[in-house]
């Protein structure tokens, strides 16, 4: 459709707008312009919102804060705490308009007071881990999103938040641990299996590199055209070859030679180009 809203009637205006949220997507220049040309040119345009109204606001909120025009942003939040003004929903977008203008410190004030009200605010929850990562403090992040996981365990996307903020800290043991949570939840989510996989090479030593070899391995068996996983594997099984080297070691080293030269083959057939700097690195990883 062309940017030429002004061509559209009050109900085509609420048609398109009801279109993008129903479809998730943000537009947020578009909304701004429907808003503005549709129903801010009239004397009682947010009257013309009818049932919408309110969820018409909150998206045009968020577009508001998208672009930067707080002052659009505050008149919707406002009209809304107005209305609502024991809405925990409403009090969150208050505290989400601070959050955007880096006004921490009462967006942190607004959001611990809904939580006092409702323990069980996840939303709300979330929106403080985010800012305490905003602002660099990635210890009192983790502190937060573990305190959430202990009332909310089954959330996956806060598991993968916290071993990322684990990483950061470099703290790799609860890292993994993070990412096995996931697994439990996720069993054939080859991306689980990958990201475990890495954690455990970071990790180093012989044990950690054998469970990278293990979650590697089930990451490719569940997803054959993972790149990531197929080179973990090779690069996994290629540091295993240089530490099985004694004459009791002769069978995990024959094991993580062949898992290297099939990882080997596969990322890089004879006639692929660079199949011979492939072949060069498999003889050297191997080579006594």
């Amino acid at each position: 459709m062309a940017d030429n809203y002004s061509e559209l009637t009050i109900s085509e205006a609420k048609d398109l707008l009801r279109q993008w949220r129903d479809n998730n997507e943000r537009k947020s220049d578009e909304v701004l312009k429907v808003w503005s040309v549709i129903f801010g040119g009239h004397k009682n345009g947010v009257k013309n919102l009818g049932n919408e109204k309110h969820l018409i606001l909150e998206q045009v909120f968020y577009a508001a804060l998208d672009c930067h025009y707080y002052t659009m942003a505050s008149y919707c939040s406002m009209t809304l705490q107005e209305e609502f003004p024991d809405s925990y929903r409403a009090a969150k977008l208050t505290a989400t308009l601070y959050e955007a203008q880096e006004n921490y410190e009462d967006a942190l004030a607004m959001l611990d007071n809904i939580i006092r009200l409702d323990e069980t605010n996840a939303a709300a929850r979330k929106r403080v881990v985010a800012i305490l990562k905003a602002q660099g403090l990635i210890q009192s992040a983790i502190k937060e999103l573990v305190d959430y996981l202990k009332k909310f365990m089954s959330d996956v996307e806060a598991w993968q938040e916290l071993s990322e903020l684990y990483l950061q800290a470099q703290e790799y043991s609860r890292a993994a641990f993070c990412c096995e949570e996931i697994l439990l939840h996720q069993p054939h989510n080859h991306l689980a299996h990958q990201r475990l996989a890495d954690v455990r090479y970071t990790m180093g030593g012989v044990e950690n590199m054998e469970l990278a070899k293990t979650y590697y391995c089930s990451a490719l068996k569940l997803n054959p055209d993972n790149m990531r996983a197929l080179l973990g594997l090779f690069l996994t099984t290629n540091n295993l070859l240089s530490h099985y080297k004694s004459a009791g070691q002769s069978g995990k080293r024959k094991e993580a030679w062949r898992v290297c030269r099939w990882a080997q083959a596969r990322a890089a057939p004879p006639r692929a180009p660079g199949a011979n700097l492939a072949a060069m690195m498999l003889q050297l990883a191997i080579a006594d």
